[in-house]
């Protein structure tokens, strides 16, 4: 297809990529009133904003014969939050530009800086690069800024999050004043705008992400969990889709580390992204992901930056984000370029209130489901596997000398049930979901007797009274510890030193379960013992009641009043029920 609106030599370019027409945001920044002018541009993360701003600054750098303009230095700058990413939009800036004749030169962390600056001193017509790398370059005289006609900000709002608003405000000061600056920002939070003002002038503002902030093509998705349960749902979720490749958010290094060594365990092929891991370390998890020698990816927001996957289509939050832009920017690593993608958030029990205002915060719909159980996924390997034995296979002569082997050693049932049980060894197994079987348990207990608690299990606690102990927190934790509603719980009795209540002997095995699985956490009062009583507290009552009498009434030990001192008067006696005990 021809593109008659642009320049000759950028039009066989996307001819000869595939290019049919071009983007929503592709389209806007060539219209009329675009040309020339400063742009702030909102479109999602995979829209094709690379070739956007290429074709968007075409005018400032090509002449009439459609070649690049002869300059002294780069006619255009273009500065991207990480590597990876600077070196994507030169690799599709390579293929735009290179019948018009351009040099394009990379400065990035973790390359040789000699090399760069040989790149630079031989005559690069564009540039890309990440703050750091650019900034450094600027100080030491290897980068001239004077002939630029146009500085591009990929993910700037990126860009500020990790704190390089120093190094962009130092290179956007070295720009000639009338030089195009064209912003392109999933988001537009306030430190972009204050930016914008800054260094634009007359800006035209476009977006393409229509009125809703979520990516249209990513399905989100919300599962609420216990605590204790968040490790086993990770794992569940990803056999259930089974995604081609799939990247899990966490917030710290430390929490990367250990869920990569939980996935690791359990089989799964999968890289970590963090902090701590160097350049090499980077490009080695990043290739092994494209070489799809592995299928998990466990990063931390910072580390993630930049990362383009053409196959990621799952993205699961482990751990929730700090706010609504940081979800955007996690789940945008899918659904990126018409794809679909699917987004899952995992929700701890306490935090559903927090993340359901989050969602409406970011004016995102996401389904609220349950974590897949053992069964769904069983469902789902079932089907998958069918799909892909009944494609179409080349076999060769060897493979039919064996197979006519098998067929006379074994009945085609047990080649097949063989067959079917080596695709599925090769599976890691999926994990049963303790706040699962509770569903069922609460369903049929409510079906069962609702009234009241005829078939109970005394339960109980090693606090009382002289611990503060108050059903106002007593009874959330009980909820918390015990993964039940405070409609499961019945008669609560707080003595001196132990709190006693009741649980529905239809679900007290799974209750006792879920105790022990969260002793020991601080967020869900694991320090305090909770354990099967065996017999009510009016029970026990009664007993020690009767032990008391047959030995006869306590000794009472005589009074002593001590000496008052001088000048000061008697203290007043406590009022009834309070200041003891």
């Amino acid at each position: 297809m021809s593109f008659p609106d642009l320049p000759a030599g950028l039009a066989e370019a996307l001819t000869a990529r595939g290019y049919t027409a071009l983007t929503p945001v592709q389209t806007a920044v060539c219209e009329p009133e675009a040309q020339g002018r400063d742009l702030v541009v909102s479109a999602q993360t995979g829209s094709g904003k690379t070739v956007a701003f290429g074709l968007a600054f075409a005018e400032q750098l090509l002449g009439e014969d459609g070649r690049i303009r002869p300059a002294r230095a780069p006619l255009a700058l273009v500065i991207a939050p990480t590597r990876e990413l600077a070196l994507q939009v030169a690799r599709e800036l390579d293929w735009l530009y290179r019948q018009a004749g351009a040099r394009i030169a990379t400065c990035v962390g973790g390359m040789n800086p000699q090399t760069e600056r040989r790149a630079l001193a031989a005559g690069a017509s564009i540039v890309v690069g990440t703050p750091g790398r650019l900034r450094d370059h600027l100080e030491r005289g290897a980068l001239d800024l004077s002939a630029l006609a146009a500085v591009v900000l990929d993910e700037a709002d990126e860009m500020l999050d990790m704190g390089f608003r120093e190094e962009l405000e130092e290179i956007l000061d070295a720009t000639p004043d009338n030089r195009r600056v064209l912003m392109f920002s999933a988001t537009m939070p306030r430190p972009i705008e204050a930016l914008a003002r800054r260094y634009q002038r007359d800006a035209l503002r476009i977006s393409t992400g229509g009125s809703e902030r979520g990516h249209g093509d990513i399905a989100y998705q919300a599962v609420t969990v216990s605590p204790s349960e968040i490790e086993n749902a990770v794992v569940n979720l990803l056999r259930f889709h089974e995604a081609e490749t799939a990247i899990l958010f966490c917030a710290t290094r430390d929490n990367v580390r250990h869920l990569h060594a939980t996935l690791q365990e359990r089989g799964f092929g999968v890289v970590a992204l963090s902090g701590e891991h160097s350049q090499q370390e980077r490009n080695q998890a990043l290739q092994a992901l494209r070489d799809r020698r592995a299928r998990v990816c466990v990063a931390t927001d910072v580390a993630a930056r930049g990362i383009d996957l053409p196959s990621l289509s799952l993205v699961i939050h482990v751990e929730i984000p700090r706010d609504a832009e940081t979800l955007q920017h996690r789940s945008g690593r899918t659904g990126r370029a018409g794809k679909k993608g699917v987004a899952v958030i995992i929700v701890p029990f306490p935090r559903r209130k927090r993340i359901e205002s989050m969602l409406h915060h970011a004016k995102i719909n996401a389904e609220w489901i349950p974590a897949p159980d053992r069964e769904a996924i069983l469902a789902q390997d079932k089907a998958r596997l069918l799909e892909k034995l009944m494609q179409p296979v080349d076999i060769n002569e060897t493979d039919r000398e064996l197979a006519q082997r098998l067929l006379a050693e074994r009945s085609p049932e047990d080649i097949a049930a063989m067959l079917v049980q080596a695709h599925r060894a090769a599976m890691p197994e999926p994990e049963e979901l303790l706040a699962q079987s509770f569903e069922a348990q609460r369903a049929a207990q409510k079906e069962r007797h609702r009234e009241g608690f005829e078939d109970t299990v005394w339960f109980k606690m090693d606090i009382g009274r002289r611990q503060n102990a108050d059903p106002r927190w007593i009874l959330p934790l009980i909820c918390r510890r015990g993964h039940v509603t405070r409609s499961e719980i019945g008669a609560i009795r707080i003595g001196h030193q132990e709190t006693f209540f009741q649980i529905p002997r239809a679900i007290a095995g799974k209750f006792a379960d879920a105790v022990e699985a969260t002793a020991g956490s601080e967020e869900n009062g694991g320090y305090i013992a909770i354990a099967a009583s065996s017999e009510p507290p009016r029970m026990a009552a009664r007993e020690n009641a009767k032990r008391g009498k047959a030995n006869g009434p306590a000794p009472q030990r005589p009074f002593k009043a001590k000496p008052r001192p001088p000048g000061k008067p008697y203290a007043k006696p406590h009022p009834k029920g309070k200041g003891r005990g």
